[in-house]
């Protein structure tokens, strides 16, 4: 596994590096060697100590979060739960979606700008992602999208001939699509 380190308003040692690179380490196994391990640590207001933990194998992308007071302990916790993570979520995929769904290449190119301020009445995109929207059942999409942590994904549904589709979290906790029309 390939490990990119990023210290945010905080100078960690490289202690506190090693130690983050071994406990994350032991996930490993779950992985094909493709896999990277980006962990970021802050420090927040009244000194929570922040780890941010994002493992990108095979087009499949676990994120965690975790804060506590010591950020030793903050590390253990985000393992702890990207493992149960994993563990959930590859029964899940192993069980529900075809073979291979852990195979899919997903490259990401993230481009960020800050343009002139926008006049009254324009918007402002801040952000801007470029990735290849792969072919998927509706349940890969929900897992995908619970993965990354987000409240929506965009697929193409294999349910609809690879029709564009987005997935959504509602609000009552039940999950929304949105279906192009053709």
């Amino acid at each position: 596994m390939k490990f990119v380190f990023t210290d945010k308003k905080v100078t960690l040692p490289d202690s506190v590096h090693k130690y983050a690179e071994k406990k994350v380490g032991k996930l490993d196994r779950f992985f094909k060697e493709d896999a990277t391990a980006a962990i970021t640590f802050s420090v927040e207001k009244e000194r929570n100590n922040k780890v941010e933990i994002t493992i990108r194998s095979s087009g499949t992308i676990f994120r965690v979060s975790e804060s506590t007071s010591d950020m030793h302990a903050s590390i253990d916790a985000a393992v702890t739960t990207l493992e149960r993570q994993i563990r959930k979520n590859k029964t899940r995929l192993e069980k529900r979606l075809r073979q291979g769904a852990f195979e899919r290449a997903v490259e990401v190119e993230v481009s960020t700008f800050a343009p002139e301020e926008p006049e009254e009445g324009e918007y402002r995109i801040v952000r801007s992602k470029t990735f290849p929207i792969k072919p998927m059942t509706r349940d890969e999409a929900i897992l995908q999208m619970n993965l990354v942590g987000h409240s929506f994904f965009a697929f193409r549904d294999e349910e609809a001939d690879g029709a564009f589709a987005v997935v959504y979290r509602r609000n009552d906790g039940d999950y929304g699509l949105i279906q192009d029309e053709q």
